[in-house]
């Protein structure tokens, strides 16, 4: 059952991003690309698993014994964060200098002035 609820969340994340893309408004385009980048992120780190394994601190009785996440998938997908964010903010940027420039942000309007 948890993992239909996980698939559904993933899915309508995906299909959320896919619609703004589609959108004419390039702000909505950007949060679109953003959601879709954040929901493969939650997919990666849902499909990590378990390892496993006994994490070190288990040894000495403090533990328990239980199998842990596997920290690579967690290193990668923090650092796709951190990547995302910066480039989320860069394109913002971006679409408020085309803003400045061309007084419209419609992708329409900006393909007839180009």
């Amino acid at each position: 059952m948890t993992q239909f609820v996980l698939a559904a969340v993933l899915g309508t994340l995906f299909a959320l991003g896919t619609f703004l893309v589609l959108r004419r408004d390039v702000v909505r385009v950007v949060w679109g690309v953003t959601i879709i980048s954040q929901s493969a992120n939650v997919y990666l780190v849902t499909m990590g698993g378990l390892s496993g394994g006994v994490p070190v601190l288990g040894h000495g009785g403090h533990g328990g014994g239980h199998a842990v996440t596997d920290p690579l998938v967690q290193a990668l997908v923090l650092t796709a964060i951190v990547i995302g964010f910066g480039t989320t903010a860069f394109a913002l940027v971006l679409t408020y200098r085309v803003y400045q420039e061309h007084g419209t942000i419609d992708l329409l309007e900006l393909g007839e002035k180009a």
